[in-house]
């Protein structure tokens, strides 16, 4: 995981975990206030990576498949990926750019694009989370 991608409502934040000289503690207080629930799609790997190479600890997550599955009764939604998960929540096609999501993550400088597939990631993580939550889903 070279890259952190942080969203509510229209911000979000991209932070490069591999060039980062230190952790902010601002960074780690908010990841570990639970206060706060972090979601992605299997984010218990994500979060056993940010303990494992940096250290940093996520008080509060919730898997977006987990919570789908439990929302629509069914179960093959835990396994489902963000672009499935953005078709049967939102209705929507999920076109991602090979070009993009098999570049180098790794650079110091990310390319535009990335840093708008990051936040567009990390946006309708946000977007599918809010709508199951809120039950307003089909």
């Amino acid at each position: 995981m070279a890259t952190l991608q942080l969203c509510m409502g229209r911000r979000c934040m991209i932070f490069q975990l591999l060039f980062s000289p230190r952790m902010p503690q601002s960074l780690r207080n908010f990841l570990r206030n639970p206060a706060y629930t972090f979601v992605d799609v299997v984010i218990k790997n994500d979060v056993e990576k940010l303990m494992e190479n940096w250290n940093l600890e996520v008080a509060n997550t919730t898997d977006i498949g987990a919570l789908a599955t439990e929302e629509y009764g069914m179960r093959n939604l835990r396994n489902t990926g963000l672009k499935g998960l953005m078709s049967r929540v939102l209705g929507k096609e999920l076109i991602k750019l090979k070009s993009v999501t098999m570049s180098d993550w790794d650079n110091e400088w990310l390319t535009l694009d990335q840093v708008q597939y990051a936040c567009i990631d990390a946006f309708l993580s946000y977007k599918i989370v809010s709508i199951l939550i809120s039950g307003n889903h089909n």
